[in-house]
């Protein structure tokens, strides 16, 4: 028999996770919490992913503006220090962990189990010996980096996302194996902190996931930055500790020399110790196969996260939570949509995308219009130098009676995580163009580069036959 019963347990305390369980806790509900370590709390987003990272960017973005002071008489000498580097990483991460440890989590009246978790039957797991039952089950066990296999691959220095942030020293000449978001970031930190940076990508360009026309801005700015880029692309084996045989699409080869490997391929999901067959619950392919209310085959066990199988984000996951939360309450539920989703690359300048993409919207046979606005003479982007920008929006179609709104866009840009938002608020609101049309935005902020793109495009509908109609108007009415 069961030792307790609750009215939920999550297996997993990362984003969705603990989004899911402190709600169902604050609410009065007996929730059991399920983590791996207390280290593990907080998931890959405070200990491997979102808060590392964005800590190592930081630091290296200060020292990279410190060389480019150089351009207006400050002189700097010596090297980064990467353990005092890697110790404010490690100072970040625990400021943020005051909120996201198991004492914490009991105070907000949920209980917490350490250790691996596995199914025992279809309303029951065991953790460390102990079996817990519950009426509902959240599985929110995440992922992990995918390995690299090929032949060799023992012999090297070797880090992923779990270990890049352990550095003890750094690496004179990297070698990148990803063009996705986690690899560009690494690459472009670690280039800004001393390292010489080669990056190999499958693909024939970065950041396949984003439009191409922004990513190809990103891609100039790190070359100019002296990051060195080889495409359609892939290590065939590594000869030694410190060099590789690549092999290119067209069939050519190159040997690339290296002191270290830092590997971005992509996720695995954290399924295989959870024995989910012994709940009822089916696998596909590796992935639990799930509805779109996000309902595995056992109808009482729940996926919320990366292990959904689907966009691998921190704040999917906090969706995931919130559409759960409102299944758990309400008679009328809520279904799995991504057409707002926003995503954002932490490089500088930052490539952020939102919406459908243009590839999306001609799959759905979506009438659209494209904007496209560059930089060159926004007012801000000259002050701050960042005329390279680009701004991308799909607004729907005119149509006599409907309003235009946006369906998505990509923007990069520094900053432009930010410079989004409101853009986002915009496409999920279905608001009209005009609610940026209209809007008075203070002179010279960074997002009237949003407006722009819309007076741009008004303008642009200032025919000939409406300038004729226009002068007796103002004749009339002036």
């Amino acid at each position: 028999m069961p030792e307790e019963k609750y009215d939920l347990i999550v297996i997993g305390c990362g984003s969705g996770g603990l989004s899911v369980g402190l709600f169902m806790g604050l609410a009065g509900f007996k929730v059991l919490m399920v983590s791996k370590s207390e280290h593990s709390i907080g998931g890959d987003c405070l200990n491997d992913g979102c808060v590392p990272s964005k800590s190592f960017i930081h630091v290296a973005k200060i020292a990279h503006q410190a060389k480019e002071a150089a351009n207006f008489g400050l002189e700097l000498s010596g090297n980064i220090d990467i353990q005092k580097a890697i110790g404010y990483v490690y100072q970040r991460q625990e400021l943020i962990r005051e909120h996201e440890n198991a004492d914490w989590l009991k105070k907000q009246g949920v209980d917490l189990a350490l250790g691996e978790a596995h199914f025992t039957n279809k309303n029951e797991i065991e953790v460390s010996g102990k079996k817990y039952q519950g009426k509902k089950i959240v599985i929110a066990t995440g992922s992990k980096p995918k390995k690299l296999l090929v032949p060799g691959v023992e012999k090297i220095r070797y880090y992923d996302n779990e270990s890049i942030f352990h550095l003890n020293e750094l690496p004179k000449n990297l070698l990148v194996i990803g063009g996705g978001p986690i690899g560009i970031e690494i690459a472009q930190a670690l280039s800004r902190l001393g390292s010489k940076v080669t990056i190999v990508q499958k693909g024939d360009r970065i950041l396949p996931n984003d439009e191409k026309e922004t990513s190809s801005v990103l891609l100039l700015q790190l070359q100019k930055e002296g990051i060195e880029l080889y495409f359609n692309a892939s290590v065939d084996h590594f000869i030694s500790s410190t060099e590789a045989l690549i092999n290119f699409k067209d069939g050519s080869k190159k040997n690339i020399s290296f002191d270290a490997v830092f590997v971005g391929i992509g996720r695995d999901l954290n399924v295989n110790t959870l024995q989910p067959q012994l709940a009822g619950v089916e696998l596909s392919n590796g992935k639990i196969v799930v509805d779109k209310y996000l309902r595995t085959s056992n109808k009482n066990i729940f996926v919320c996260g990366d292990i959904a199988g689907d966009l691998q984000f921190s704040h999917t996951a906090e969706a995931n939570a919130r559409l759960l939360l409102n299944n758990f309450f309400s008679p009328i539920k809520k279904k799995l949509n991504n057409d707002f989703i926003s995503w954002v690359t932490f490089t500088d300048p930052e490539l952020a995308s939102f919406g459908l993409s243009e590839k999306q919207l001609i799959e759905r046979g979506i009438g659209y219009e494209k904007l496209v606005t560059d930089f060159k003479e926004d007012d801000r982007a000259v002050t701050d130098n960042y005329q390279y920008g680009k701004s991308i929006l799909f607004i729907s179609k005119k149509s006599f009676l409907g309003k235009q709104r946006i369906l998505g866009g990509s923007m990069v840009a520094p900053g432009a995580g930010e410079l989004i938002q409101e853009l986002i608020l915009a496409n999920g609101a279905k608001l009209s163009i005009n609610a940026l049309f209209n809007k008075i935005y203070p002179y010279p902020t960074a997002s009237r580069i949003n407006q722009q793109a819309i007076v741009k495009y008004k303008s642009a509908a200032l025919t000939a036959s409406i300038k004729s109609l226009l002068k007796p108007l103002y004749k009339i009415f002036s």
